[in-house]
C-alpha cells in the first residue's frame, strides 16, 4: 500500500512537471520587451500581436513641442516605423521629408523596420510608451536610463505569468 501511494505521488509529480515544461515550450504569442540598455534587466513585458501599434511620445527638447514616433509590430517580430508626427520643425526632425499637415501637426510615413529600438528617456522630454491601449511612463520605468525595445515570442507559461 505504501509503495502504491508513493508511486501515485511520483506519477502526479512527473505529470505536473511535464505539463509545466510543455507549456513553457508552447508558443503563446509575442511580447514587447523593454530592457535596460546597459544591464539587460527586463523593465516591462507587454503582450502584442501582429499589427499592434507601439509608439513613443515625447516633448522635443529645443522646440518644446510634441513628437510621436509610431511603430507597428510585424509577424517577424520587427518594429516597422509607420508614422512620425511633430508640431514644429527642429533639431533631429525630418526637414526634407514628404510631410502633410494633419490636425495642426506635420505627419509622414518614414521607411524602416528594426529588430530593436533604443531610446534615451529624459525628464525634460517626458517620454511615454504606448502599447496598444496601454500607456507607460518610460522615464519612471527606466529611471531615465537608456532602454532597448524589442519583440520576442512568449511561451504559454510566460504569457500566463505576465
Amino acid at each position: 500500500m505504501l509503495d502504491s501511494n508513493r508511486t501515485r505521488f511520483l506519477v502526479a509529480v512527473a505529470v505536473l512537471a511535464l505539463a509545466v515544461g510543455g507549456s513553457a515550450a508552447v508558443p503563446g504569442g509575442q511580447a514587447l520587451v523593454v530592457e535596460d540598455a546597459e544591464t539587460g534587466e527586463t523593465l516591462l513585458t507587454a503582450p502584442v500581436q501582429e499589427d499592434t501599434t507601439v509608439s513613443v511620445e515625447y516633448m522635443h527638447s529645443v522646440e518644446k513641442t510634441r513628437v510621436l514616433d509610431e511603430y507597428t509590430v510585424r509577424r517577424n517580430g520587427e518594429l516597422e516605423m509607420t508614422r512620425m508626427e511633430f508640431e514644429s520643425y527642429g533639431w533631429g526632425l525630418p526637414a526634407y521629408a514628404d510631410v502633410h499637415k494633419e490636425n495642426g501637426s506635420y505627419v509622414f510615413d518614414p521607411e524602416g523596420s528594426w529588430e530593436e529600438v533604443y531610446i534615451k528617456p529624459g525628464h525634460v522630454a517626458g517620454h511615454k510608451l504606448h502599447v496598444g491601449d496601454e500607456t507607460y511612463d518610460l522615464v519612471e520605468l527606466s529611471d531615465a536610463r537608456s532602454v532597448r525595445l524589442h519583440v520576442t515570442n512568449q511561451s504559454v507559461l510566460d504569457a500566463a505569468l505576465h
